[in-house]
């Protein structure tokens, strides 16, 4: 069976509050805020289009008609973007949840956040995510002293164990805000405001969650420090968006 990057559709969140920014980025959504010249969302939607994923579900919410107007269709990348606007804060899982119906006939898609950049292959993670035969698929990254994320539990073969919340714990693997999905997570999402971290991935784990290791820069402009050093990254970040990847994804 062929399981192409080019027929996968990606679905980017974007309508978070952007709290923990506002000092710096008063007046602008968080994922329109600048790296460089650009905005930050550029970097994924030229990410996902190098590696020849050009179909984009866009979560909106804060702030949604101003990411309508930069994005439009996406035609200046190459790229086709269909919107799902919340009409009231729903989470991670129920901005994904109320996106069902585009995403309709599909067996797996990408989910990505729409605050951070990982450098990834996602040509590789949805071969891996198929043949595991699990529900979900993580990318995940180590990082050591990182109080602000919680760490996932992996075993030798990759398959998740559990998730720690955020704690002062010394380093570990930590969700790198990527996941490759089966259609079948709609039936773990409860209706309304749900958090697919906190609530959806401790729930699946009996239904097979796996995680990939990724090595490559990874930034979350989460915080206003972490926005500078995005700033500082600015040239790493665009080239490892413009790098095209030559995995096979022909299972």
């Amino acid at each position: 069976m062929n399981y192409h990057r080019e027929n996968t559709k990606a679905v980017l969140l974007v309508g978070g509050l952007g709290t923990r920014l506002r000092s710096v980025v008063a007046s602008t959504p968080k994922p329109l805020a600048s790296v460089g010249d650009r905005p930050f969302l550029e970097l994924l939607i030229r990410q996902l289009s190098s590696q020849g994923m050009r179909h984009l579900v866009l979560c909106t919410g804060y702030l949604a008609h101003e990411i309508e107007k930069e994005l439009a269709s996406g035609s200046r990348w190459d790229v086709v973007i269909e919107y799902s606007k919340e009409a009231n804060p729903l989470g991670t899982g129920g901005a994904l949840k109320a996106a069902a119906p585009l995403l309709a006939g599909v067996s797996h898609f990408v989910v990505m956040n729409g605050d951070s950049f990982m450098e990834i292959d996602f040509g590789e993670i949805i071969q891996l995510h198929h043949k595991s035969g699990g529900v979900a698929t993580l990318a995940v990254i180590r990082r050591k002293n990182e109080m602000r994320y919680g760490s996932v539990q992996v075993t030798v073969g990759g398959r998740v164990t559990g998730f720690t919340e955020k704690s002062d714990h010394s380093g570990g693997l930590v969700n790198a805000g990527i996941y490759v999905f089966s259609r079948a997570i709609f039936d773990h999402i409860p209706e309304g405001p749900v958090s697919l971290e906190r609530d959806v991935f401790p729930e699946l784990i009996e239904h097979g969650v796996y995680a990939a290791e990724q090595k490559g820069v990874f930034i979350d402009i989460g915080t206003p420090d972490d926005y500078a050093r995005a700033q500082i990254l600015c040239d790493r970040l665009y080239e490892a968006a413009y790098r095209k990847q030559t995995s096979n994804t022909t299972d």
